[in-house]
């Protein structure tokens, strides 16, 4: 293989901090929202297509986003240890950096929903398409909800916690209800 996709993959194994999982993950959910408008063209679902190009769009640029994202907690942890206001510094940092993450984990929640209304309308053939889309979306939205856990450990009351365990399981919800059509 030699193309975009083998250097994405070239790309996400080297020794570097980015691209990494946050890509991925927005990578994953954008194919998982092409394969949706792909089964939602086929079924004449013509909004639910339109929504996954919209969402396949934003995951990628979500991807984009993610090769920054991270930057300025690195940037706060190589500062001095003795700095009083590191500690404050690389918080701040990691609640920034849980942005993005979260945006994925909204839009995969999103395919996966939309592509299981996809599966549960589908002749056998189509449906397939449609349950992968499924499959994908909820890795993506599992993915990048743990990204965001990470990023936010110690801060229990953030609501932004909770709605990634929302989110997990409006995708597990999906999943459930795509194997159950297919």
């Amino acid at each position: 293989m030699d193309g975009p996709l083998d250097e994405l993959l070239a790309a996400l194994s080297e020794h570097t901090p980015a691209p990494g999982g946050g890509s991925a993950a927005a990578w994953t959910g954008a194919m998982a929202a092409a394969l949706l408008q792909m089964a939602a063209a086929y079924a004449d679902a013509d909004e639910t297509a339109e929504r996954a190009a919209a969402l396949r769009a934003e995951l990628v640029e979500l991807g984009e986003r993610e090769l920054h994202s991270y930057e300025p907690v690195l940037a706060a942890q190589r500062m001095p240890a003795a700095d009083p206001s590191r500690a404050e510094r690389i918080a701040s940092a990691l609640s920034e950096a849980s942005q993005s993450p979260l945006a994925i984990a909204r839009a995969g929640a999103e395919v996966a929903d939309l592509a299981a209304g996809v599966a549960e309308q589908s002749k056998p053939a189509l449906a397939g398409d449609a349950v992968v889309a499924v499959l994908l979306a909820e890795a993506a939205t599992r993915a990048a909800g743990r990204l965001v856990e990470i990023n936010l450990r110690g801060r229990s009351g953030d609501p932004r916690l909770a709605e990634v365990g929302e989110l997990a399981d409006r995708a597990a919800r999906a999943r459930e209800r795509a194997l159950g059509a297919s």
